[in-house]
């Protein structure tokens, strides 16, 4: 039998409109490609972890040590904070979409016992862990979790910050309150809000363990570093009760980056294999996040969310988020129940917008650095245009002179 050999692998530029991965800046990718080979304990590798261990340090707004990034994707670096839940351990988690619920199915996997996981290994049910279901396209609120956390004292909290599966933002500080309240430590999925919300994590002492990703707000490519950041409580829980992993051990991770028994050293001490590459478009990503300015790449993302929201609710869809960087909306009466082959049409013309992938169907459209009047027409013209393709009556010349009086009455003002 002889050995298939396929012809080279192709892949055409897209437009990523979803909620993430978003387009990769071309600077990042330049970084990624001029890397030159070298190994994961050369001088420049560990001067660039060092390095990005201080530019994250900047970014998330906090002075704590054990601050990097877990080789992998956004999965890698909650794996590596939700690891301090131990089998046993109590547990209150907040769910109101896709990610925030598979991240509820990962707590009660770290919790569960055993006998938790002889019953039903795939989605154990541990009597540990109390999850909250919020319903679609609302918020978990502060009064919601202090009102669980006063009645179940649990030893941890769990919350996502923004959840793209529903596009809903939930109340960090309500959260952070009600953990110093009663007594939670408190985890939090930041994966859609770490470089475009406009947020210092030391602010909220409630929390103190946070995991991201770094092809979302970072913008970096998607197998790079998913950013973590643990506050010595987290860090002096794990050394007390230890941690069942070695590659993504909270502690053992942060060797390599060159924090040692809770400092800053200068030489780092080896843990796994970094990718030279990986690490020089990291580096990147994270020094033209940092040039951009939190404060005003915030206000950039809610500058241009408004506009594409006002775009599509002029096209007759019904929106329901409330994030910055993704509108997910209902599409007018004529088109309900077509939300997937509306999609599917998109991509296959290489403009990614994606479905709500639990229920209600609904549409993502995401602007990841897309922060520009032209961007955001393209967006709004490619959704219009598959919207009319499909019966809609939408009026494209009315939907893009609005595009255009938003943006011309925005600079007037400035």
């Amino acid at each position: 039998m002889r050995d298939t050999i396929f012809p080279a692998l192709e892949i055409p530029e897209t437009l990523a409109a979803g909620p993430g991965p978003g387009n990769t800046d071309a600077r990042v990718l330049a970084a990624f490609a001029r890397a030159g080979v070298a190994d994961h304990m050369q001088a420049d590798v560990l001067r660039g972890l060092i390095e990005c261990k201080h530019m994250l340090r900047s970014l998330w707004g906090t002075k704590n040590v054990h601050t990097y990034g877990v080789g992998g994707t956004g999965f890698s670096g909650l794996d590596c904070m939700l690891n301090a839940i131990l089998p046993g351990d109590t547990v209150v988690a907040f769910t109101n979409g896709t990610f925030s619920g598979i991240d509820c199915l990962t707590i009660r996997m770290k919790a569960a016992t055993r006998e938790d996981m002889a019953a039903n290994p795939m989605d154990p049910r541990p009597a540990s862990v109390t999850i909250i279901t919020v319903p679609h396209g609302r918020s978990v609120t502060g009064e919601m979790v202090a009102k669980v956390l006063a009645d179940k004292r649990p030893k941890w909290a769990f919350m996502a910050h923004w959840e793209t599966g529903s596009g809903r933002v939930n109340d960090l500080q309500g959260f952070s309150d009600a953990c110093l309240a009663h007594g939670a430590m408190g985890l939090v999925d930041a994966v859609s809000s770490l470089g475009i919300a406009d947020f210092a994590i030391d602010d909220y002492p409630g929390v103190v363990g946070w995991a991201s990703c770094p092809q979302k707000g970072v913008l970096c490519l998607p197998l790079t570093y998913a950013p973590v950041s643990f506050s010595d409580r987290y860090i002096a829980e794990i050394r007390k009760t230890g941690c069942a992993s070695y590659v993504h051990h909270p502690v053992l991770e942060a060797r390599h980056w060159g924090v040692i028994d809770g400092q800053d050293v200068a030489t780092p001490a080896y843990h796994r294999t970094h990718s030279a590459y990986a690490i020089a478009a990291f580096h990147e990503a994270l020094r033209i996040t940092l040039q951009h300015g939190r404060a005003q790449k915030a206000r950039d993302y809610a500058f241009h969310e408004a506009a594409l929201k006002a775009a599509v609710i002029a096209m007759s869809c019904t929106v329901t988020s409330n994030m910055t960087s993704l509108v997910v909306l209902n599409l007018p009466a004529g088109l309900a129940g077509r939300e997937k082959e509306l999609v599917q049409k998109c991509r296959a013309q290489g403009f990614g917008i994606w479905p709500t992938l639990s229920e209600p169907v609904q549409v993502r459209i995401g602007i990841l650095n897309q922060l520009s009047q032209a961007a955001i027409a393209e967006i709004v013209s490619r959704f219009a245009a598959a919207m009319a393709e499909m019966g809609a009556n939408v009026d494209m010349a009315s939907v893009l002179a609005g595009l255009e009086t938003y943006y011309t009455t925005a600079l007037a003002a400035e």
